[in-house]
């Protein structure tokens, strides 16, 4: 007698073996022991076929909005290449809820009993390995046949799902084609998996080429024939040449070396005379290719910004430009939230005060909030306060009339605060303004209007005023040195930068500067990796301004095979105890004289190779522990075979 289906998957869940040697159903079954040990489902208790209301449906389809606009076309393409052996083509939205179905609206109840229509939970949590929410949980393409399922229930069901990523690479719904009562094996499914991917991969193509009509497109394929209509990368780029997003095949071929997106680096990053190849398309040049730093040929094809009309542009304000602010951080999620709120407050008509150590990054946070701001086209001037003698700061900022004092100029000087009228001004180290000088400038902060030296008649003026300051303010104030009421008028909104030691990603941070400095000198952007790993150790007291500083000491240095640990400035040249602030846990007495990887290994095997708790022992995000293991060749024994 054949054994029941919940037995089979009863023991796998308690034996906790998974070690198959095909891949598919190794899958399989880690979804199998995720059904039971983290969601607490068990195969004998099967929760049936489960529907959302009328209401939640319409909700969720406008939630994804334009994205099923454009689904709806390959659904339907993909569709008729398989409604005549069986099948529906469904779509679900990332929480696995169906949102369309094609050819469940026929007249087979058994379909619709199935649950093959729009409306119903297909959410792993909810109903165990399926095509539908293993996908989503997976975040791959992968085929669920018959005895696949956690359920008995669906038994009768072939299903084979394919993520659909959005812009930034997560998971923003799935496609999906399935049927009843398909003979054979799991094998024999080929051709409905190459197809789904390829739909798949149609429809998240299209949707990118949407969402970034107003960038440059970048299109690279191996095969000229067609570049223009499949190509494999998509890019968007900016005016300068940096990537502001990536399709998914460009995510998973220009992978930097800290294994993050591409975006946010320059083109040059990933192919050589990456700009001045690009530049070529801009001017109409046929036949352009591109060659990656690791000998990759790919033929190029570039698409032009969509250009608003003139009467729109004369009817709408500037949209706020957020590129240059999200070029800031990696995936640090203090960098992340910083700017998320900077987005917000760029456009508002508030002065802004950046507080975070000397060299991290404050009037680079100034500058992006300009950029971002509809004062964008009007000009940004910055002055350092500490760095102007208390003399000339005054004359500096609100500048004087013609014969003020001896040995100005024959017709007075417009003052900073005139040249940036219609901009911002960026007072930097406002902590070191002397007292006096505070007073003036809380009238013109008040007034908005300034009166240059020497002259009865003030200036109207419109202007931001964003400050920064390493000082604590308060601080400063209870010892009488600043203005209290000054402070409050500058801090309209506050932000603060961390320091580079606790930020996690010094690794994007390096790329990206490495990028830059090589760029500025014509040479190859390469590290070596105890380099690297130097790098990331290291405590960086003067945060951005130091790194970049040493990049750029040993970029002049380093010959084409990449920067060695002799190219360092001597201050990194040698060993110190610094170590990068994700690494701070303290590991236990016997790891202290660990290597790197001895120690991640310990880590990981004190913790039965769990990475979330282990990325929680070191306060890092699981991404970096898998980045780390992939960087010191260390492989989970469940996927040694």
């Amino acid at each position: 007698m054949t054994q029941p289906h919940s037995e089979t998957v009863r023991q796998v869940i308690d034996s906790g073996q998974v070690a198959v040697r095909e891949s598919s159903e190794r899958l399989i079954r880690e979804s199998w022991l995720r059904c039971a040990r983290e969601y607490g489902l068990q195969p004998e208790h099967n929760p049936g076929i489960r529907d959302v209301s009328a209401t939640d449906l319409h909700e969720r389809r406008e939630r994804v909005g334009e994205y099923l606009d454009i689904a709806r076309t390959g659904m339907d393409q993909l569709y008729g290449h398989i409604a005549g052996q069986g099948y529906v083509t469904m779509l679900a939205d990332s929480d696995g809820i169906t949102l369309e179905c094609r050819g469940g609206e026929r007249a087979d109840p058994a379909l619709k009993a199935a649950g093959l229509r729009a409306g119903t939970i297909w959410g792993e949590t909810v109903v165990g390995t399926n095509g539908i929410g293993t996908c989503i949980a997976e975040q791959r393409t992968l085929t669920c046949h018959r005895t696949d399922h956690f359920y008995a229930g669906n038994l009768d069901l072939s299903c084979t799902a394919a993520p659909l990523h959005d812009p930034y690479g997560r998971v923003a719904a799935v496609l999906d084609i399935s049927a009843l009562s398909v003979p054979g094996a799991r094998e024999g499914q080929h051709l409905a998996w190459h197809l789904t991917s390829l739909y798949a991969r149609l429809i998240e193509d299209s949707y990118f080429s949407h969402h970034f009509r107003d960038h440059w497109l970048l299109r690279l394929g191996r095969s000229a024939a067609f570049v223009d209509s499949h190509a494999d990368l998509i890019l968007a780029l900016d005016e300068d040449g940096t990537i502001v997003g990536a399709n998914t095949g460009a995510r998973l071929t220009l992978q930097p070396p800290s294994g993050q997106s591409p975006v946010g680096h320059g083109i040059g990053a990933f192919f050589r005379d990456g700009n001045a190849r690009v530049h070529a398309l801009k001017q109409d040049h046929d036949g352009v290719r591109l060659r990656s730093w690791s000998d990759a040929t790919f033929h190029a094809a570039l698409s032009q910004p969509r250009r608003p009309s003139k009467s729109t542009t004369r009817r709408l304000p500037a949209p706020a430009r957020t590129g240059t602010l999200q070029a800031m951080a990696g995936n640090d999620a203090t960098m992340q939230r910083l700017i998320a709120q900077a987005a917000r407050l760029a456009g508002k008509p508030i002065d802004l005060l950046i507080q975070g150590e000397t060299g991290s990054g404050k009037e680079v946070l100034a500058r992006a909030l300009h950029a971002a701001s509809s004062r964008s086209s009007a000009p940004f001037v910055a002055i350092n306060c500490a760095a102007l003698p208390e003399s000339l700061i005054e004359s500096e900022l609100f500048g004087y009339a013609p014969g003020t004092f001896t040995g100005a100029r024959q017709h007075g000087m417009k003052g900073l605060l005139q040249q940036a009228h219609g901009g911002t001004l960026f007072l930097d180290e406002i902590g070191d303004m002397p007292v006096a000088l505070q007073t003036r400038l809380l009238r013109v902060l008040a007034e908005r209007e300034v009166l240059p030296l020497g002259s009865d008649t003030p200036v109207a003026l419109d202007v931001r005023v964003i400050t920064a300051t390493h000082r604590d303010l308060t601080t400063l104030i209870a010892a009488g040195t600043f203005r209290e009421d000054l402070y409050y008028r500058l801090a309209g909104g506050t932000l603060s930068l961390p320091a580079l030691r606790q930020r996690s990603d010094v690794d994007w941070l390096i790329d990206r500067l490495l990028e830059s400095e090589a760029g500025a000198l014509g040479c190859c952007a390469r590290l070596k990796p105890d380099v690297r790993e130097r790098l990331l150790a290291h405590d960086w007291p003067g945060n951005i301004r130091e790194l970049r500083n040493v990049l750029r000491f040993a970029l002049a240095l380093a010959d084409d095979d990449g920067i060695e640990m002799a190219d360092l400035p001597a201050s990194l040249a040698t060993t110190d105890t610094a170590v990068a602030p994700e690494e701070r846990a303290a590991p236990p007495a016997d790891e202290q004289t660990a290597t790197p990887r001895e120690h991640l290994l310990a880590h990981l095997r004190k913790r039965d190779w769990n990475i979330a708790q282990v990325a929680r022992d070191l306060s890092v995000a699981r991404s970096t522990v898998y980045r780390r293991m992939a960087r010191l060749q260390i492989v989970d024994p469940k996927y040694r075979h």
